[in-house]
């Protein structure tokens, strides 16, 4: 498979590392980076290249500036220490926001998505999971989720046409099961689909269909505000 042409801009040299080893990490991403942001837009302009990470706060000029001068089909993903700007990135159709300091694996979700866009016929959409209940093996449709929940030793998959699975798969491992776009940890004790979510507080998910909210663990909010603000159903 042919390497992703991909610049990234950041005033910052120690972002542009971060970014340079990830992308060395995951591998088949040809990177150029860019400290001086007018080079980089001269390459973007020059090149079209097929991925872009942009910084938006940068002491010369605005990423959003620059965003608006990109090619239509470059995909951009916005890297910023400033959370405010992430419903403005995303109404320029960004693929996602990466909040500062990321990790590894929110990274590599953010790639994902930036190659499905760019070749969405190559993807074959998942549909359910499967799961084991006592001796059985359940398949479960993944738009019949209504939410999950960590019980002791069992997760309980609540769905929306009523009634549940009790399986021994850890919350770890159901996570990593799932398609990372669609649903979102809230809580050591809670995964929820994104578009069943019909509002939220500092603490709480309100859920379509359920009568109470489900907590918001401290370590999960950050990026759960990223994963709603971006999901357009919610914007």
């Amino acid at each position: 498979m042919k390497n992703i042409s991909c610049i990234a801009i950041d005033d910052e040299p120690m972002a542009l590392l971060v970014i340079e080893q990830f992308c060395q990490r995951r591998g088949g991403i040809e990177l150029t980076t860019y400290s001086e942001p007018q080079n980089g837009i001269d390459e973007i302009i020059r090149t079209k290249p097929q991925l872009v990470f942009l910084d938006i706060h940068m002491s010369s000029i605005n990423g959003l500036d620059i965003a608006r001068s990109i090619p239509h089909e470059t995909c951009i993903i916005f890297t910023t220490a400033h959370a405010q700007y992430a419903l403005e990135g995303f109404n320029l159709d960004a693929v996602d926001y990466l909040h500062k300091p990321f990790a590894y694996e929110r990274f590599c979700r953010a790639v994902d998505k930036a190659m499905r866009r760019m070749n969405p016929t190559s993807v074959n959409p998942q549909r359910h999971i499967t799961v084991k209940q006592e001796y059985s093996n359940v398949n479960i449709l993944l738009n019949d989720i209504l939410y999950i929940e960590a019980l002791g030793n069992y997760v309980k998959i609540v769905k929306v046409t009523g009634g549940n699975v009790l399986t021994r798969t850890n919350m770890k491992t159901l996570m990593q099961m799932l398609p990372q776009e669609a649903f979102v940890r809230i809580h050591r004790s809670y995964i929820v689909p994104l578009n069943k979510i019909n509002s939220f507080t500092r603490h709480n998910v309100f859920i379509n269909g359920t009568d109470s909210p489900l907590p918001i663990g401290q370590q999960y909010a950050n990026e759960l505000s990223e994963r709603i603000l971006h999901h357009s159903h919610l914007i």
